[in-house]
């Protein structure tokens, strides 16, 4: 059935990249050439169809929020590199002393203030592997504890905005969105769609529930289970200016995500403005010379360029993936598979659960999201809380041992042999937190803040005869879409 060609051709790059270790970006264009060829050789779509591709990249490279993307992989160098994480980590500790976990607590915060502008938990991984590791190593603290620290505050930025996982999100979130609309309109009522303020608005509740847990947690596994040598009893020295830098540092970086967060700022402005600071820092402190900015601007390009590489390769992908017509049959085996949508939302979520276990947050979001939230959305209007269980699902897929990506990230990067089981018992409290928060969100939508115009307007339930309807407004939908882009390929 060539219709599940889409289906196959994603369980392809997964296999391809557990065994081969290629990039995914390389992977995705190689499958897709691949069953574009075969497709071609079958029959199933014509030439002309594949010819929309440049009109496609054009189309998605004119797009402003684009540009946010190498400012944040920007920041995420400039701090890897200059000593701004340290004397955070130095001060943090020293304030937070007298509680008897400073430093766990410090490098908590540390992931909660830097991994939103790091960009990627990648990013947050290498900066925390750096900067918090080694200290609680030194500390007496076990490997596997301060690993599974590392492990938790590097994902933060996952949901705590606006990182640029939330914001790539929110792009995706619009299309899907955008095509439920389209599909179901008349039968929601037409609820305007969502943008990436939306996803940010339904971040913060979350975000800080989980932020909370996780800080309690830290706190009495350090009072309950305290490093036994000298130098973790005595306190960090550190000097005024070092605190001066800290606090100034610690309230231009909330004010910076406030802004964004609650609308006040662009992302662009943001990571532009925050691009800006940390280069002045540098250069104030004379700790960015030429052959770090070289370093760091060498990273930005090298990162940079892979991201784009994947968006590329992943719109590609998804194009001759709708060429086969898989996004129309993988949705229309969701709208049937029973009579009520939280079956197709347990089944949705299970398969982003299954996916982030081998493709990390940006392969997620453009390549599985666009395939299996439109229909999704097609029977349950509220974007916002989906968008925030995709979010809640990407965060706890990525800490589940032992091939969750910043666990693998981590033991990667480690200096110590992890222990699996001593790991495990390690991550299960913050595991524990995060499901908790889960299944408040799950068990109570209306907790989330949300625009008025984007509030459910009808409960989530389905009708039995309303498959019958979604699926022939899918059918039309796309073939409109596939119209649409043959007449692009046309000279």
């Amino acid at each position: 059935m060539t219709e599940a060609a889409g289906v196959f051709m994603l369980i392809s790059v997964a296999i391809l990249m557990i065994a081969t270790g290629l990039p995914a970006w390389m992977l995705l264009i190689g499958v897709a050439l691949a069953f574009s060829l075969g497709g071609l050789a079958i029959g199933t779509f014509t030439l002309p169809l594949l010819t929309a591709m440049p009109a496609r990249l054009l189309g998605l490279l004119e797009h402003d929020l684009l540009q946010a993307l190498p400012l944040y992989v920007f920041m995420g160098a400039l701090l890897n590199r200059l000593p701004l994480a340290e004397i955070l980590f130095r001060v943090g500790s020293r304030a937070l002393h007298r509680t008897g976990a400073g430093m766990p607590l410090a490098g908590l915060g540390l992931g909660v203030l830097l991994a939103p502008m790091n960009g990627s938990v990648g990013a947050s991984v290498a900066m925390l592997s750096r900067t918090l590791q080694p200290k609680l190593d030194a500390a007496g603290m076990p490997a596997e504890r301060s690993a599974a620290l590392c492990c938790m505050a590097s994902t933060m930025g996952v949901v705590i905005p606006p990182s640029l996982v939330l914001i790539l999100l929110g792009d995706a979130m619009l299309r899907a969105h955008t095509e439920a609309i389209n599909a179901t309109g008349p039968l929601f009522g037409g609820a305007r769609i969502i943008n990436t303020q939306d996803v940010f608005h339904g971040a913060l509740i979350p975000a800080a529930l989980l932020l909370v847990l996780s800080g309690v947690i830290t706190w009495f596994i350090g009072r309950v289970q305290p490093t036994n040598t000298a130098k973790a009893s005595t306190p960090i020295q550190t000097s005024a200016s070092n605190w001066l830098i800290a606090m100034s540092t610690s309230a231009f970086i909330v004010a910076l995500l406030a802004g964004v967060a609650l609308g006040y700022l662009y992302a662009v402005e943001a990571a532009a403005t925050g691009a800006v600071a940390l280069f002045v820092f540098g250069l104030v402190t004379r700790a960015l010379n030429w052959p770090l900015l070289k370093a760091v601007l060498r990273d930005t390009m090298a990162i940079t360029g892979a991201l784009f590489a994947l968006l590329i390769a992943a719109t590609m992908f998804t194009l001759v993936v709708r060429a086969f017509g898989s996004d129309r049959w993988i949705a229309a085996q969701l709208l049937q598979l029973g009579h009520h949508p939280w079956r197709v939302l347990a089944i949705v979520l299970g398969i982003l659960t299954a996916c982030a276990f081998v493709l990390d947050a940006f392969e997620m979001i453009f390549v599985v999201i666009p395939l299996v939230l439109p229909p999704l959305l097609m029977q349950i209007p509220d974007a916002v809380w989906v968008a925030v269980l995709t979010l809640m699902i990407l965060q706890t897929s990525f800490l589940i041992p032992p091939f969750g990506y910043a666990v693998m990230m981590v033991r990667n990067r480690s200096a110590h042999r992890l222990q699996t089981g001593k790991l495990i018992r390690a991550l299960w409290p913050y595991l524990l937190a995060q499901l908790l928060v889960l299944a408040a969100v799950i068990a109570w939508p209306n907790m989330l803040w949300r625009d008025a115009a984007l509030s459910p307007k009808t409960e989530i339930s389905s009708p039995l005869n309303r498959n019958i309807d979604l699926n022939e407004m899918l059918g039309k939908q796309l073939e409109q879409n596939q119209a649409d882009e043959s007449k692009q390929a046309k000279p």
